[in-house]
């Protein structure tokens, strides 16, 4: 089995629920099926490690829906819809709204096996950038106003004289804030500290 996490199939058709789940569990994958967006939204899948394969077209909610509602919920799932001939302008709708991929029915095996392994890579990388943002604004939040304008000019590429020159201080009292930002934001090098700024939001010295 891997590691990366469950596919969730999300489909009213029990036949293409199973032949999903058995072709996922045959290549290695955790498979949970269920038949339909309400019954996959009440239960705890949508908090969980994995990727989400769902039916463009389904009673009471469709796979664009249910993809929207799951990114205003905040999950981290990577989704992959399956479609018909005739839905592929909706797929191409869902893709633009975040999806990873559309598969064709009748759908070959290989390509969808590929999807899956893209999806659960692609999940994967959404929950560790998520969690960096997450532990980058709480060490943003204990920083002084001083501290987050140097921080923020520094994120803009400017170095110690010119910030000192902006802030009217000496480039001597920049290398401290400079020295408390990277303890405080517990970054051992200038490029891991911008790093950090950006995925906690910092872009741009604040107007």
């Amino acid at each position: 089995m891997t590691e990366a996490g469950t596919v969730f199939v999300v489909d009213d058709d029990a036949d293409v629920r199973d032949s999903l789940c058995a072709l996922l569990e045959a290549s290695g994958f955790r498979a949970l099926a269920f038949d339909g967006p309400k019954t996959f939204l009440a239960s705890d899948a949508p908090k969980r490690a994995g990727c989400l394969i769902a039916d463009i077209r389904m009673p009471d909610m469709d796979g664009l829906a249910l993809q929207q509602e799951l990114a205003r919920r905040g999950a981290q799932l990577a989704v992959i819809i399956i479609t018909g001939h005739g839905d592929v302008p909706l797929a191409v709708r869902a893709m633009k709204a975040g999806a990873i991929d559309f598969i064709e029915k009748p759908f070959d095996d290989a390509i969808l096996l590929a999807s899956v392994r893209r999806a659960l890579t692609t999940g994967q990388r959404a929950r560790e950038d998520a969690a960096l943002a997450n532990k980058a604004r709480d060490r943003l939040a204990g920083l002084t106003p001083r501290e987050r304008q140097v921080l923020e000019l520094l994120v803009a590429g400017k170095q110690n004289k010119a910030i000192a020159r902006e802030l009217s201080i000496s480039p001597r009292t920049i290398e401290i804030h400079r020295a408390h930002l990277m303890d405080k934001m517990q970054a051992s090098s200038l490029s891991e500290l911008v790093r950090l700024a950006i995925a906690a939001g910092v872009t741009s010295p604040s107007a």
